[in-house]
C-alpha cells in the first residue's frame, strides 16, 4: 500500500509539472492566435499631399504588408449639404490621399514607432495615425497576462521538482540496505541504483500517458472550444503529436536527471 503510495505522489507531482507546461503552451497559442486577429483588423492611416504608388508605400518599411488608397467619397458626402457637382469636384482635387496600411504582424510598440518615423520621412507624407494609445494598451494587456502565466508556470515547475527530488531520496533511503549490500559485493553505482531509475522511468511513462488522456480529453471538450469561441479564437489545444513527444520527452529527462543526481550524491557521501 505505501509503495502505491509513494508512486502515486511522484505520478502527480510529475503530471502537475506536465499539466503546467501544457498550459503555457495553450496560452501562448492564444495570444499569437490574438495577435493574429488583432493584425487583420489594425491599420494605421497615412495622409499624403501626393498619390504615392502602393509599391512605394510597401518600401517604406519591412513591416508594411499591403496598402490601399481610400477613396475621398465617403468623407464629401459627411460633408455635403447643399453642394453642386462642381464644388464637390473642386473639393475632390483639393483633399489628400488617405491610405490604408495593414501590417504583416501585430507590431510592438517600438516597431509602431520605428514605422511612423519611417513614413513620415517621406517628403509629401504630412500625417500618421497609428493608433498608438489603444495598441500600447492591448499589447501591454497580452505581455502581461503572458507574464503572469509564465510565473505561474515556472513556479509549479520548481516546486514540483523539488518534491520529486525528495520523494525519489526517500526512495533511496528505503532501499539504501540493499544497495550497500550489492555495493560489498561489487556491483557497480548504476546496478545498485536501478530501482531508483526504474521507478523514475515508470512514473515519468505512466504520468505522460495519463497527460495524454487528460489534455486529449480537454481538446475535444465542447465546453473547452466554446469558451475560446466566444473570444474568437481557433487553436490547436493538445497536438497528440508534437504535444506528447515534448511532454514525454520532458517527464523522461526529469526524473533520470533527478535519479542521476541523487545516486551521484550518495556516491560522495559514502
Amino acid at each position: 500500500m505505501k509503495s502505491i503510495k509513494n508512486h502515486l505522489s511522484l505520478i502527480v507531482a510529475l503530471l502537475s509539472i506536465l499539466f503546467s507546461i501544457q498550459v503555457f503552451i495553450v496560452v501562448d497559442r492564444a495570444i499569437n492566435a490574438y495577435k493574429e486577429g488583432l493584425t487583420s483588423s489594425y491599420s494605421i492611416i497615412v495622409v499624403s499631399q501626393k498619390s504615392i504608388e502602393n509599391a512605394t508605400i510597401l518600401d517604406f518599411n519591412p513591416l508594411i504588408g499591403s496598402a490601399t488608397e481610400l477613396t475621398t467619397d465617403n468623407v464629401i458626402k459627411r460633408l455635403n449639404t447643399n453642394m453642386n457637382n462642381k464644388n464637390i469636384e473642386l473639393l475632390k482635387l483639393s483633399l489628400p490621399k488617405f491610405y490604408k496600411l495593414q501590417l504583416k504582424h501585430y507590431p510592438s510598440p517600438d516597431e509602431i514607432q520605428a514605422l511612423t518615423k519611417d513614413i513620415l520621412s517621406r517628403p509629401s507624407v504630412t500625417k500618421v495615425e497609428d493608433f498608438a494609445h489603444n495598441h500600447d494598451k492591448i499589447y501591454k494587456l497580452l505581455l502581461l497576462f503572458k507574464g503572469v502565466v509564465s510565473i505561474f508556470s515556472v513556479s509549479i515547475f520548481v516546486v514540483t521538482t523539488l518534491l520529486i527530488f525528495k520523494e525519489l531520496r526517500i526512495w533511496q533511503f528505503k532501499h539504501s540496505e540493499r544497495m550497500n549490500i550489492m555495493g560489498l559485493f561489487g556491483a557497480p553505482v548504476w546496478l545498485r541504483s536501478a530501482v531508483l531509475f526504474r521507478l523514475a522511468i515508470v512514473d515519468a511513462v505512466i504520468s505522460s500517458f495519463l497527460a495524454f488522456g487528460v489534455f486529449t480529453y480537454i481538446s475535444i471538450n465542447e465546453f473547452v472550444i466554446q469558451q475560446f469561441s466566444n473570444i474568437g479564437i481557433s487553436i490547436v489545444i493538445f497536438d497528440r503529436i508534437e504535444d506528447f513527444v515534448l511532454l514525454f520527452s520532458v517527464a523522461i529527462f526529469l526524473s533520470i536527471l533527478l535519479a542521476m543526481l541523487i545516486v551521484l550524491g550518495h556516491k560522495e557521501e559514502v
